[in-house]
């Protein structure tokens, strides 16, 4: 089923993050996120195999990769 939800940009910006750090999409993270809610549940961690930083020919040292904000910062730098 299709369906429309408003969001707050600072709430998506978020998930958005969530849902690529956990290599999935962001209406899978939702879905999963409500069957838990639905169930009882404790909500489904994200999957401990986060994606390595690399910069020029390696890693790259100072990247918190639990702060989203952070992130986002390094990933809109490599889009511009």
């Amino acid at each position: 089923m299709r369906t429309t939800l408003e969001i707050s940009d600072d709430v998506y910006r978020e998930v958005k993050s969530m849902a690529a750090l956990a290599g999935t999409t962001v209406t899978s993270l939702v879905e999963q996120a409500l069957r838990d809610l639905i169930s009882g549940a404790r909500p489904s961690p994200i999957p401990p195999s986060l994606p390595r930083s690399y910069g020029n020919g390696g890693e790259q040292s100072g990247i918190d990769l639990s702060d989203n904000k952070a992130i986002r910062a390094v990933l809109e730098n490599e889009v511009r």
